[in-house]
């Protein structure tokens, strides 16, 4: 809950903020602050908003207009603090569309559904093992009970204490977890983070089957854009922001932050010039905070500035977006987890759910397919990975063998947080030394159960609530799943069993 205080500023007292980083994050903590009367600058360093979702134009061989963007992205339904944020010009989230299923393909022929998995928790996961050919009630018996408790009620922030120093695959092989069934459903769950399983933390793990399973009745429903990612989400949120007032500066990187002597904010570089803010929001990803942070050597303490500097960005990984002159079948669906393909992770075909690509593939006949691998190989050959995942493509999907590529746009990135085993306790918090600067983004440690694009949301109106506190402005509230799990049932049965270990 935020510390009560009055609606909003008055006239003539607003303060001027500075949010830098023009993604999820600072998209969040910049609509907070102007609706409660800020005066807002966001700066971006690209050319539109968006950060990691953001998109550029191009002009195919055909001739014809698209989108490109870093690809498919599920909006699950646990997102509160993201939707909410969508919200604010989509009330109804007209603009995104849900799909079906979360299917998930291994090269051996088991599929796993969660389409009929029931919702309510502790049926989810029961349903999950009852209905899953990767997981049967032998694999069940054969798992080690006492190992496995973990699973039946996490606790946050708890968790991290108890399993950030174990490794992903080390918990999953402790626990006896199903050979099959890791591939599929845990492995795809610890790529989403682009990390191999062998370095991530299983604290993580943990966390997203909290999520996802035990924490929450929405299981892995989930909704994407019915267009590109500009035009059904930022363009809108960025209008939104500049009626409230903001000045939005894109194409205008910040070099530096630098703390003014009287200890009223910063004084913030960029190549058009020094401004000053009362307060400013570092809402970067794990590069930009870091390369920011460093060019500016009075900023903070050592030892904080040591946490940011140790900070580490996931290995690099390709999206390969396909033109194609004929569809695939009908019964494709629109996306697809995949594991034991080489490097190839999911397939999405986007006629099935984006307007653009629909409208391209209706025109010529044809398919718009999106290749992911997340975590590739450092040195591996662009060209040659980008050939690999095509034929890939051909092993899950045969009738694209036959289909000519009318174009390709391909995507190689290095830009998200790493979740190194250990590392919990290192990572910058949302407050810094500063009662003026906050922190936000995916990178940032965050004590509520949640993940990915959600703690970019939820980090960022987090931040913003830190600076309207401290001036008195009430913030936002703001809504995760439960701390600790949802069943009764299952807390009893954990501690039942706890009490036995410690006996």
């Amino acid at each position: 809950m935020p510390v009560p205080g009055r609606a909003r500023f008055r006239t003539g007292d607003e303060p001027s903020v500075a949010v830098v980083g023009g993604g999820i994050a600072g998209l969040a903590a910049a609509t907070l602050l102007a609706e409660r009367g800020a005066r807002v600058t966001l700066y971006e360093k690209d050319s539109s908003l968006g950060g990691r979702l953001s998109g550029y134009g191009t002009r195919l061989a055909d001739g014809s207009r698209a989108t490109m963007t870093r690809g498919f992205h599920a909006f699950f339904r646990q997102y509160y603090n993201l939707r909410g944020l969508l919200r604010r010009t989509d009330p109804s989230l007209a603009r995104l569309t849900p799909l079906s299923d979360y299917p998930l393909l291994h090269s051996g022929g088991l599929t796993d559904s969660f389409a009929r998995v029931p919702r309510t928790p502790p049926f989810s996961a029961l349903g999950f093992v009852a209905l899953s050919p990767t997981f049967g009630w032998r694999d069940l018996a054969a798992m080690d009970a006492r190992a496995a408790l973990p699973l039946l009620d996490v606790r946050v922030p708890d968790v991290y204490e108890r399993f950030d120093e174990v490794t992903a695959a080390d918990f999953l092989r402790t626990v006896r977890f199903p050979e099959a069934a890791t591939h599929l459903a845990f492995e795809v769950f610890t790529r989403s983070f682009f990390a191999d399983p062998r370095e991530l933390s299983a604290a993580e793990l943990l966390v997203m089957f909290h999520i996802y399973f035990l924490g929450s009745a929405e299981g892995l429903l989930f909704d994407v854009p019915n267009e590109p990612f500009p035009q059904a989400l930022w363009e809108p949120l960025g209008d939104y922001l500049q009626r409230l007032g903001v000045t939005v500066r894109t194409g205008v990187p910040v070099h530096d932050v630098l703390p003014r002597r009287d200890d009223d904010g910063a004084d913030v570089r960029t190549d058009t010039g020094t401004h000053h803010h009362n307060a400013v929001v570092l809402a970067l990803d794990t590069g930009g905070l870091r390369r920011i942070v460093s060019a500016s050597p009075g900023l903070g303490t050592s030892a904080w500035r040591e946490g940011i500097a140790a900070l580490r960005t996931a290995p690099p990984f390709l999206v390969s977006r396909l033109w194609l002159d004929r569809p695939v079948r009908a019964v494709r669906p629109p996306f697809l987890g995949t594991s034991g393909y080489g490097g190839l992770d999911n397939i999405s075909v986007l006629e099935r759910y984006e307007g653009e690509a629909a409208r391209w593939a209706a025109r010529n006949r044809g398919s718009v397919v999106e290749l992911h691998a997340y975590a590739a190989d450092d040195s591996a050959d662009p060209e040659k990975a980008q050939r690999m995942l095509v034929e890939q493509l051909h092993q899950v999907y045969p009738e694209t063998r036959d289909a000519r590529i009318v174009d390709a746009r391909h995507e190689w990135r290095s830009d998200c947080p790493l979740f190194l085993v250990g590392t919990h306790r290192l990572r910058p918090t949302v407050q810094t030394p500063y009662p003026w600067l906050t922190l936000a983004g995916d990178t940032i440690r965050c004590d509520l159960p949640v993940a990915l694009m959600e703690r970019a949301a939820t980090t960022g109106f987090l931040a913003a609530n830190s600076l309207l506190a401290d001036w008195g402005v009430k913030g936002q509230v703001l809504w995760t799943v439960p701390r600790a799990g949802r069943s009764p049932v299952l807390r009893a049965l954990a501690a039942v069993a706890s009490r036995r270990q410690v006996d």
